[in-house]
Parts: C-alpha cells; sequence; structure tokens
C-alpha cells in the first residue's frame, strides 16, 4: 500500500504573512499576497496509508482539518512541544468523538513532559461516553527507534533545532524534517533511499541559529538524493513565484493543502 501525504501547513511559527503590515492586514515581507500559495498556516501534516497519523497540533489545526476534509485521525506524532506545533492540542477533543475512544500520541520523554505541564487536562482518564476535553494517550518514543502508530510503521530520529531536539521521521519511502538546522551521520543514514522528502526551510539566506535555509537544504539533498523534495516551515522571504522559477530539479516550494503519494 502507498501513502498519502498532506501539508496542512507549511508556514513558521508566525504563519504568513505575520501579524501587523503597514495597514494591518498582514506583514508579506517579499512574499506576494496576491499568491494564494504564499498563505501559509503552521506546520503540520497527515499521513494515511494502512492508518491515519497526525504530525503536530498546530494552532491552526481546526481550519486545517476542515480546509482538507479529514474525517479523523488514528494517532498523533509530536515531533517537538514548541507553541506552534502543540497548541492546536484542544481540538483533539473533536478527533476524540470521531474515533470513539482516547488517542495514542507519541513523543519523546522531553516533549511528553512539557505537555503534561501545559495540558495536563489531556492526560487524565477517559470518563465515557463523551470526550468535553482532549484524552490522550502518553507513548514514548526515543531516537533510533520504530514504532506502530495508528497502523503506520514509523521511525524516529534525532534532528538539532538550535536549542532543542526535534524528531525527524521515516514512513516507507517518505520521509519529513522540520524545525531542524543539523542533521547527524544517523539522520541521514535513516533517510538513505527514500523516495519524497518533506523538510523545514525557513529563508534563503543565511544564518539561522535554529533552522535551515536554502543552500543548507540544497546540500542535504545532494547528499540524501531523494527524488522529490519539498520545501516546508517556510518564513516571509520564500515567495512561492521565486522559488519555482529558481529551485533546482526535483525540489519545490510546498504550499498548504497539498498532497502528495508516494508509491511503494
Amino acid at each position: 500500500m502507498g501513502l498519502r501525504v498532506t501539508l496542512l501547513g507549511t508556514g513558521g511559527s508566525a504563519g504568513v504573512p505575520q501579524i501587523g503590515g503597514a495597514d494591518g492586514a498582514g506583514d508579506w515581507g517579499v512574499s506576494d499576497p496576491a499568491e494564494r500559495r504564499n498563505r501559509r498556516s503552521r506546520t503540520s501534516i497527515l499521513i494515511e496509508g494502512a492508518g491515519c497519523l497526525l504530525v503536530d497540533t498546530s494552532p491552526d489545526l481546526h481550519r486545517q482539518m476542515l480546509d482538507n476534509q479529514v474525517r479523523g485521525v488514528d494517532a498523533i506524532l509530536y515531533t517537538h512541544a514548541h507553541a506552534d506545533h502543540v497548541a492546536g492540542l484542544d481540538d483533539v477533543r473533536i478527533l476524540n468523538r470521531i474515533a470513539g475512544r482516547p488517542l495514542e500520541a507519541f513523543a519523546t520523554e522531553v516533549t511528553l513532559a512539557e505537555l503534561r505541564r501545559r495540558f495536563d487536562y489531556a492526560f487524565g482518564p477517559w470518563k465515557p461516553p463523551g470526550f468535553f476535553r482532549p484524552v490522550i494517550l502518553p507513548r514514548l518514543v526515543s531516537p533510533g527507534e520504530t514504532h506502530m502508530m495508528g497502523g503506520l510503521e514509523v521511525a524516529v530520529f534525532d534532528q538539532d533545532h538550535g536549542f532543542m531536539r526535534t524528531l525527524g521521521l521515516r514512513v516507507g519511502r517518505f520521509g519529513y524534517s522540520t524545525d531542524v538546522v543539523t542533521l547527524d551521520n544517523a539522520a541521514f543514514d535513516t533517510l538513505a533511499g527514500i523516495d519524497t522528502w518533506v523538510v523545514g526551510c525557513f529563508q534563503r539566506h543565511p544564518p539561522h541559529k535554529t533552522h535551515a535555509w536554502l543552500d543548507l537544504v540544497l546540500e542535504w539533498v545532494a547528499r540524501i538524493g531523494p527524488r522529490r523534495t519539498i520545501l516546508t516551515h517556510m518564513g516571509l522571504d520564500m515567495d512561492w513565484a521565486w522559488l519555482a522559477a529558481n529551485l533546482p530539479r526535483g525540489v519545490e516550494a510546498g504550499h498548504d493543502g497539498l498532497v502528495i503519494d508516494i508509491n511503494d
């Protein structure tokens, strides 16, 4: 069975446009506001195969689920506990109602501890029949491990996000690396042989302490050699038309709602 990946959101922590701008209608940086693919909500993806795995619950989760007609999910994987990746957790209660059960939430020990500190009510036992709060079942994972998550076999690996660690993942021939500035040999080994890679690329020009930039991502692409690379977690200088005109063959900018099919 192949995979279908939906990019629910492709923007950085403040989205595109950011709040503000000369007229208060948004700060677009150099991105063209007339190009709909420059409008980016906070980064998250959905992976569908034998099951359906949601990766991160962004602050825009409610809108993302509706815009992409998501009927439900089987489990959640958290890459890390930054607000732009977890702040939509409260909307999981509706996903609980759809599934009719608590949902497993996979994350590292550090991430689970932070989620428990900020969303303690989501960790309490379920009291049937209804869901008036989210109910998640914490599942501990560590880099280098492979787990069944919502029917999908997922390998996770460590990533350097500058001031903290994040999780990258591989499912079959698909790889995902967001919020990363350095990849180690173990990460490259895990990603070897993938067909499609979705990777965070916050800006065109260096430096950045916590996020990769375009030249660095292209170096990684040359090393890994995926057939298709799609950029995500993009900021204000990542104009879609400029990227379409200047990226090398096999590399493209993602956009909210992009659907990617990966064959076995």
